[in-house]
C-alpha cells in the first residue's frame, strides 16, 4: 500500500474542503482492499466517521431516511425497513457475510466499486481502472460480466444489491458538497460507462452521500429480490431481479422491476410500468416484460449464458410477487456454467 495522508474532520463544512485526490472512508470494506492491490491510490484517506450520519428516521411523506454511515446490517434489522421495505431488507442480507454487514455501510454500498477481476489486476488491461489500456474482459473470460448497459470500453457488471432495490423504489440520495446539498434519483445515480468507464457515479469532486431516502410504497407482500449467485462466489449476483406490484385483486395496479448483475449499473427500464399497468398476471405478460427488460442485451464470447438465464430469473420472480410468495432471506439459488 503507499503512504498518505490520513485525517478524521469531525464537520462537514471540513469534510468537504479537502485537496483533490482525496477519497473518503468510511467501513472501509471496499477502498482498503483496493488500495491494497494498488488500484485505489489516494494521496489523503479522510476518515467520515465522526459525522452523524448514521440515523435512520421516518420522513413526513411516509418515507424513511437512511443515514450513509448506518450499517447494512442495522439498516436490514431495523423495525421500519423490516416492516415497510423488507424487499431493501431482503437485498442487504443477501448481498455479503454477516461479518462485511456489520461494519459496511450504506453510502458505502452505493459507492462501490465492480469487482471485475480485471479491475482488481493491475497487469490486465482496464479502461476503469487505467484509462486507455483497453478492457481485458473482452472476448475471454468473461461468464460473469454485463450483457446490457455495455460500451467498447467496458463490460464490467455492476455489483450491489441495496442499488437494484433502490432503483426499484424510486430512492432519493442526498448529497452534500462545496457547492451546497442537491438530491439525485437512485435510478439516474450511476453512470453507464460509454467511453469513460472510470466516471461511475454522478458525484462531483468533494461530494459525498448523506443520506438516502425512501418513499412511501405499499406493496404489500407482493414482492420478491431473488437473486441467482455463482457457484464460487457468495456475494456476487449472476442475475437479480427485484419486484414490487401493488395489486388490487388479481390485478396490478402498479408495478415496478430491476435488474442486477446483468448490466453496468442497477438496470430499469421505465416502459416496463406501463406494461403491467391494469394488467392480471399471465405467462404471456411476465414473457413480454422479460424480453423488453433485456432488449439491447449484447454477449460476449463468455457470458451469453446470462442472455438464456435472466429472462426466466425476471418470470419467476414476477410470478413470486403476484402470488405473494417472496424469495425466503438468506436462501440463494446457485448457478453453475463452465467457462
Amino acid at each position: 500500500m503507499r503512504a498518505f495522508f490520513y485525517s478524521r474532520p469531525d464537520t462537514l463544512a471540513a469534510v468537504v474542503r479537502a485537496p483533490p485526490h482525496s477519497r473518503y472512508l468510511a467501513g472501509g470494506t471496499s477502498l482498503i482492499d483496493l488500495m491494497k492491490v494498488d488500484v485505489e491510490r489516494p494521496e489523503h484517506v479522510i476518515n467520515i466517521k465522526a459525522l452523524s450520519l448514521d440515523a435512520i428516521e421516518p420522513l413526513p411523506d411516509g418515507g424513511l431516511r437512511l443515514g450513509a454511515l448506518t450499517t447494512n446490517a442495522r439498516t436490514a434489522a431495523h423495525p421500519l425497513v423490516r416492516t415497510n421495505y423488507p424487499i431493501l431488507a431482503s437485498a442487504l442480507l443477501a448481498g455479503a457475510s454477516a461479518r462485511i454487514r456489520h461494519v459496511a455501510t450504506n453510502g458505502g454500498n452505493i459507492n462501490q466499486r465492480t469487482r471485475c477481476h480485471y479491475f482488481y489486476d493491475t497487469n490486465a488491461a482496464c479502461n476503469k481502472r487505467a484509462p486507455g489500456t483497453g478492457c481485458a474482459a473482452r472476448g475471454t473470460r468473461n461468464r460473469v460480466h454485463a450483457i446490457l448497459g455495455t460500451s467498447a470500453d467496458c463490460i464490467a457488471a455492476f455489483p450491489s444489491d441495496m442499488c437494484v432495490v433502490l432503483a426499484m423504489l424510486d430512492a432519493t440520495i442526498n448529497l452534500y458538497g462545496p457547492q451546497g446539498a442537491r438530491r439525485v434519483h437512485a435510478r439516474d445515480y450511476h453512470r453507464l460507462p460509454g467511453g469513460t468507464p472510470w466516471l461511475e457515479t454522478v458525484l462531483r469532486p468533494g461530494e459525498l452521500v448523506l443520506s438516502i431516502d425512501l418513499p412511501p410504497i405499499s406493496f404489500g407482500s407482493h414482492y420478491t429480490y431473488l437473486k441467482i449467485r455463482d457457484l464460487n462466489v457468495l456475494a456476487l449476483a449472476v442475475v437479480s431481479v427485484a419486484v414490487g406490484l401493488e395489486m388490487d385483486g388479481d390485478v396490478i395496479r402498479h408495478g415496478r422491476v430491476a435488474l442486477g448483475g446483468v448490466a453496468s449499473r442497477p438496470w430499469y427500464v421505465p416502459e416496463v410500468e406501463g406494461m403491467l399497468c391494469g394488467r392480471r398476471p399471465s405467462r404471456t405478460l411476465f414473457r413480454d416484460v422479460a424480453d423488453r427488460l433485456m432488449q439491447g442485451a449484447e454477449v460476449d464470447r463468455g457470458n451469453a449464458a446470462k442472455r438464456t438465464l435472466a429472462p426466466r430469473v425476471i418470470q419467476h420472480a414476477l410470478w413470486q410477487a403476484a402470488t405473494a410468495s417472496p424469495q425466503p432471506d438468506g436462501n440463494l439459488p446457485v448457478w453453475s456454467c463452465s467457462d
